[in-house]
This record gives C-alpha cells, sequence and structure tokens, in this order.
C-alpha cells in the first residue's frame, strides 16, 4: 500500500511507527492500545499542520509464527497470510489513519531494505559469525543470561529458555556503548517516560555484549530473509523487524525519494512501543543505525501492559480479549475511549467488560451524548428560523470564543505530552460544565418567556446568548476530541451541519438532531 502523495516540507514533517506485531495469533486488546496511542498522536500532528506518515505493519518472519503454523497444521505462510489479515482489518474496524502497511514476509520492499542494512553494517565491520551457545526464549525471540531470569525462568513469558547452540552471525554491540550513552545524555533520543530512559542508562552502563542477528536455517525451518551471502542462515528477527522502520520507506531502492524525505530530512522520528520491546529499539535498533550511517530515532514513547480483569493477557491462560466483538457491540469510539481515558498512557491498566459497559452508558451516552441531544433539540425547537451562520450566531458573545481557543491549546498541551487520559479528563469536565450551565440557565423557560407579553426582547436575547455558548462549546468539544474519538468528532460536525473543525460557515437553521450519538445498549 504506497503512501498518498504530499507537497513535502522537512520542516514540519513526522514519521510515526507502531511496533509491528507477531501474527502467530490474533491481535488482542493490548497491541489495540497501542495502536490506539499512535493514531491519536497522529491526528494530533496533522491538526497542528505538521505533514506526517503514520506506519504500521506485521512481523512475520519470527519463529514464533512458524512454531503457530505447526500447531495449526498448516504451511507458516498460510498462518502469517490469514493473521496479518487480521491486523489490517483494525484499519477500518477502529478507524485508523495510518499511511502505510507492511508485511515483513511479503512486501519485496522489505527484503531489499533488510538486504541493505546487512550489508552497511557488515562493511562498518560490525558483523562477523561464530559459535555460539545460549539460552533461548521463543517468545521474547531473544536469548538471556542465567543472571536474566526469574528462578529459571524468562521475566516476560514465565516459561525455561531453550539452550540453543549454533554457528550465528553476530552485531558488535558492545562498540556503541559510549555512542549509545551519549545519544540519550543529550536528549538526541528521547525517551517518554523518564522512567524507561533511567532503565535504558542503566543497561548501558551495565555493559553491552553483542547479539546474535541470524539463526540457522534448519532451525528457522527455511522461512525468513536469507542472510546474504550465507544460505545456511537467515536474518535473526530483530534486525529484520527493526529494519521494517525503514524499508517501509523503500530504503535500499534507487528509485524511492521517501527515506531521504521521511528519515534524515524529517524534524522527528517517533517510535510507539510497548514496555515490554524497549530494550530492542532503544539500545538494538540504534546501535544498528549507527553502525549502517544512518540518523537515530528522535523519540520513542513507552507504553505499559494491558491486563485483562486483573489477569495478565496471554495465550496459555486463554484470555485475550479480542478487540473485534467489542467494537461491533459499541463503536470504536467506545473502545478508544476506555483505552485513552481509563489506561494511564505510560503505567499498566485493566479491561474490565464491565467498566467498558459503564464508560460507555454513563460517561460516552450519559454525559457528552445526553448534552449533544438536549442542546442541539433546543436549537432545532426554539432556533428553527434563525438563519444565520454560526460565526455570526456567536459574535453576540463575549469572551467565550477566547475560552474556547485557550482550551483547545491546553488539550494539545496534554497531547504533546502524551498525556491521553488527562486530555480526555479535561473534556469530560467540560462536557459537565456544560451540562451545569443548561441546569442554571434553563433555556426552555426563556423560550416561554420569550413568546410571552413580557420580557420579550430581553429573554430572546438570552435565549440566543446561551444556545449560542452552548453550541460554541459542542463544537469545541468536537474539535477537541477529533484526534482521540474521530468517529464521534464527525458525528457532532454533521449534526451541526458542519465539513470540518476548520468549517464556521455552517448555518444555525441547518442543526439537525438525528440519531443518538451512543445508542442504548441492547
Amino acid at each position: 500500500m504506497p503512501s498518498k502523495q504530499i507537497n513535502f516540507s522537512a520542516r514540519s514533517a513526522r514519521y510515526l511507527t507502531t511496533a509491528i506485531p507477531y501474527v502467530n495469533a490474533s491481535p488482542h486488546i493490548g497491541f489495540v492500545l497501542e495502536l490506539v496511542q499512535a493514531d491519536t498522536l497522529a491526528r494530533h500532528y496533522r491538526q497542528k499542520g505538521d505533514q506526517v506518515r503514520f506506519q504500521a505493519g506485521t512481523d512475520e518472519n519470527s519463529l514464533k509464527n512458524v512454531q503457530a503454523a505447526d500447531a495449526a497444521g498448516i504451511p507458516t505462510a498460510e498462518l502469517v497470510s490469514r493473521n496479518a489479515a487480521k491486523f489490517v482489518q483494525l484499519k477500518s474496524k477502529l478507524n485508523l489513519s495510518y499511511d502505510d502497511f507492511i508485511r515483513t514476509s511479503a512486501d519485496a520492499r522489505h527484503s531489499r531494505g533488510v538486504e541493505n542494512l546487512w550489508a552497511r553494517c557488515f562493511s562498518s565491520g560490525d558483523i562477523y559469525k561464530r559459535p555460539y551457545s545460549g539460552l533461548y526464549c521463543t517468545g521474547c525471540e531473544q536469548f538471556y543470561k542465567p543472571e536474566d531470569l526469574d528462578d529459571g525462568k524468562c521475566q516476560e513469558h514465565g516459561v525455561e529458555p531453550s539452550l540453543v547452540e549454533e554457528e550465528n552471525w553476530f552485531f558488535r554491540l558492545s562498540r556503541y556503548k559510549e555512542g549509545l550513552r551519549e545519544l540519550y545524555k543529550s536528549n538526541t533520543i528521547n525517551i517518554i517516560p523518564q522512567s524507561r530512559k533511567n532503565e535504558v542508562l542503566s543497561w548501558i552502563d551495565s555493559g553491552l555484549d553483542d547479539f546474535s542477528i541470524s539463526r540457522s536455517v534448519i532451525r528457522a525451518r527455511n522461512w525468513g530473509i536469507p542472510v546474504p551471502g550465507d544460505p545456511s542462515q537467515v536474518i535473526y528477527v530483530w534486525f529484520d523487524a527493526l529494519g521494517s522502520y525503514l524499508s517501509a520507506l523503500g530504503f535500499g531502492s534507487e528509485t524511492s525519494s521517501e527515506f531521504e524525505k521521511w528519515w534524515p530530512r524529517a524534524i522527528a522520528r517517533e517510535h510507539v512501543i510497548g514496555k515490554g520491546i524497549t530494550r530492542f529499539h532503544a539500545i538494538y535498533w540504534p546501535a544498528i543505525l549507527l553502525s549502517a550511517g544512518i540518523a537515530p530515532p528522535t523519540r520513542l514513547f513507552v507504553h505499559g501492559y494491558v491486563t485483562a480483569e486483573g489477569r495478565k493477557i496471554g495465550k496459555s491462560t486463554g484470555n485475550a480479549v479480542d478487540p473485534i466483538p467489542l467494537i461491533d457491540e459499541l463503536g470504536s469510539d467506545a473502545v478508544r475511549y476506555y483505552l485513552l481515558r481509563h489506561i494511564r498512557a505510560t503505567g499498566d491498566g485493566d479491561f474490565s467488560h464491565e467498566r467498558f459497559a459503564r464508560s460507555y452508558d454513563s460517561e460516552l451516552a450519559g454525559q457528552l451524548g445526553n448534552l449533544v441531544h438536549r442542546v442541539l433539540s433546543m436549537t432545532k425547537l426554539y432556533l428553527e428560523s434563525e438563519d444565520r451562520n454560526f460565526s455570526e450566531f456567536i459574535s453576540i458573545l463575549d469572551g467565550e470564543t477566547s475560552q474556547a481557543d485557550e482550551f483547545c491549546k491546553k488539550i494539545a498541551e496534554h497531547l504533546d505530552c502524551y498525556a491521553f487520559d488527562q486530555a480526555l479528563d479535561a473534556v469530560w469536565s467540560y462536557v459537565a460544565s456544560c451540562n451545569r450551565y443548561v441546569h442554571e440557565e434553563e433555556p426552555w423557560n426563556l423560550a416561554k418567556l420569550s413568546h410571552a407579553n413580557t420580557e420579550t426582547e430581553s429573554s430572546r436575547i438570552k435565549l440566543n446568548s446561551v444556545l449560542a455558548t452552548l453550541l460554541l462549546r459542542i463544537f469545541t468539544i468536537a474539535k477537541c476530541i477529533a484526534p482521540m474519538l474521530p468517529g464521534v468528532s464527525q458525528k457532532i460536525f454533521r449534526k451541526l451541519g458542519a465539513a470540518d473543525e476548520n468549517d464556521d460557515t455552517w448555518r444555525i437553521s441547518g442543526v439537525e438532531v438525528g440519531p443518538p450519538l451512543f445508542p442504548k445498549r441492547i
């Protein structure tokens, strides 16, 4: 899927990626958190006027994919294709705005890019071959030292790694200890949150060992990208997977200009990842790029894990939450809302079906949905003959528009800091204040007075002022939630008769109440 053509300006160009997940199983709610966070950032940056290339994909060349195919009794290519399609499906299901999706086993761009990256590191003298014996966790796709294990088990997956003995190609990570430390000390690479940066610096200071970047064709079951010049080996998953961030841009192709546009010339190269793969993105990846003579990423945003009903999500425990039924039941924005508001961006959080339903009923339908319905109903009922456009109508307000602008800036500042939960907390406080304002001003009584023989003019002016204030605030809410809840935002604009957040030409007489934003659950 090629990226769309845009008028390019390096001064405002941002390259934003999610990690690429394994496709040994269907997607679960934990990875959906990452997709939604990254999509919110991409939409936020675009709303600010930046040019964004938002990249997603799937990691298909791992050993765990081969093992999953064996367990299912089907060829590996069939399994990864089947599961990759489920990840692709999430774009429409979650209303994601990514520009490109790369499949590492099926996209010719990827093999070219990884081979080019290998050649560069090889030319730098950083790739060499030697025999190796180590403890290997297939779940992590990583070798471990005995002291890194918890009672002999991988801390991430709770299983005992297998002893692997073979001859592999290695990358000289040990050569880049000082170079990596300087990248973080100088904030050339920024890690959010600070605790993750401290963790990375601690890893660097404790010493860096060279790491394996290939495995034998026999152990890989002949699945993966062959090592250039050595058909007995395939490129190991992390050198392969991390290279997708470049290969998706056409790196290694003489005819592609996308790499120059979106990597060395961009003002930001940002990866959104889960905490379990921090080491690979914060240490392995920058070192590979230094070796290849390529600029490192500028920022890593590291999110936590999603548990399910208080338990860690795992295939062996059978508690992986499938996002598709949730989306089909209550809509993509209900899922986006729960993940962004009720799970702190950089910490672990829990998904509960009960809390998910409660957030839909009470917060989405009961607060925002109710506000929009009441205000638009009163506008339709009391101002049906009002034919002024929105900008003319709200001109009667004093100071309200500047307050709305300040509120939008506040929400943008939260999103700049990845504080998605705080952004939505602020929006819902604003919604609550709007609902209080309706009760305090009682527009229905103002409408009665405006039709009586007394105080007709003053009551009409007051009614117009109250409804203008509420319409402006609803328009402001729709604008502020657009990066986080794009579907709901667009529904509000349509009800108002506006094309988007920049359209202030819609007419008050054109407001439509329509169906509720959040229908009642069956």
